[in-house]
């Protein structure tokens, strides 16, 4: 039995109800910190931080931040990569436009900004739901479009709509390196997955929880169903913020209104399908996915001495995601977290059979 708890003893309620009850999952974690913390740092190389590990830590914290509101709420959102939008523009008109701006208050204002934001457009979702609230989210998404492509000043008055975040420094510590980066998105992601964590675990997740299992319910029993909705909405575009001034400053350096684009909302939707509704976990391990699965697609071939053109790799990387995406809502609606959680089950259970 790989999960034995037998001397795992709870002696308070604070004790049984922590993040990891199960000594062995505790111990699984500190090692996967330490191993992101301090090994990747050591072992990889620049292009694997560029190309696989930023972009991967980025997404995973806007996956978490879509989670919140459709896996926990059950709010359906397709205007996510304008949050995203907004979180990278206001970010960067903090740092440009006030003198001396520290880095972490200018992701952290692009939050703020992104959260404004999205309660505004989530006001549709006191009266509307489903395919409606999926159509008005959408209207956000080309009004980003719009305003950053037609307003100015949005882009400090450049010429060809483009901006660039330019150096970045937290209390003289300049972020230049990938491995720099890398940190620095890797603490984010846990201390704002930590956070979300919390969140969804105490009384306003369980607020949230209701309304998506049955909201007249949750009505009848005391539940403000205008406070629930905006509290979700309010949350994930804050972290879905956060993530796109990341994707702008660490990620890209200099971005147009094109890096926001409607597809970007689709990635964060999949992600979040695959990797599991309801749960942070399945926010990270859907980005994951996504990240390494054109990767396989474009490698795979070429090692087993079929080489693919890239176009026809675009066809089936779309194909397969397609194919997993109905895989996934038909066989297994919760993703790869459920997957998990029912092999760690039988783990707890091994070897017998029940």
């Amino acid at each position: 039995m790989f999960y034995r708890e037998n001397g795992q003893f709870k002696t308070s309620y604070a004790a049984d109800q922590q993040l990891f009850p199960v000594r062995q999952d505790r111990i699984a974690i500190v090692a996967v910190l330490a191993l992101a913390f301090v090994a990747v740092p050591l072992l990889a190389s620049d292009y694997f931080f560029q190309a696989l590990l930023i972009p991967f830590l980025i997404m995973a914290l806007g996956a978490i931040g879509l989670n919140v509101l459709v896996g926990y709420c059950g709010q359906i959102s397709l205007g996510t990569g304008a949050f995203m939008a907004v979180g990278a523009y206001a970010a960067y008109n903090l740092h440009v436009r006030i003198e001396g701006m520290p880095l972490l208050l200018s992701l952290i204002g692009g939050g703020l900004v992104a959260m404004l934001f999205g309660i505004v457009f989530g006001l549709p979702s006191l009266r509307i739901r489903g395919l409606y609230l999926a159509v008005a989210t959408l209207a956000a998404q080309f009004f980003v479009d719009w305003l950053t492509t037609r307003a100015a000043w949005v882009s400090n008055n450049s010429s060809s709509g483009s901006v660039s975040a330019g150096k970045l420094a937290i209390a003289g510590w300049t972020i230049d390196t990938p491995v720099e980066k890398y940190l620095l998105c890797l603490s984010l992601l846990c201390v704002i997955g930590l956070l979300a964590k919390n969140l969804t675990r105490g009384a306003l997740g369980r607020e949230w929880m209701a309304m998506r299992d049955m909201d007249v319910a949750a009505a009848v029993i005391g539940i403000r169903p205008m406070y629930a909705k905006l509290s979700a909405f309010a949350v994930s575009s804050f972290i879905v913020g956060v993530a796109g001034a990341l994707w702008g400053f660490v990620h890209l350096g200099a971005w147009e209104p094109a890096a926001f684009s409607l597809d970007r909302s689709f990635q964060l939707l999949f992600m979040v399908i695959i990797g599991g509704l309801g749960s942070i976990a399945g926010g990270i391990a859907g980005a994951a996915f996504f990240v390494l699965l054109p990767i396989v697609l474009t490698q795979v071939p070429h090692w087993l001495g079929l080489p693919l053109s890239t176009a026809t790799s675009t066809y089936l990387e779309h194909m397969v995601f397609g194919a997993l995406i109905v895989f996934f809502l038909i066989v297994e609606p919760h993703g790869l977290a459920k997957l998990w959680a029912t092999a760690r089950q039988k783990l707890r259970l091994w070897p017998f059979p029940h």
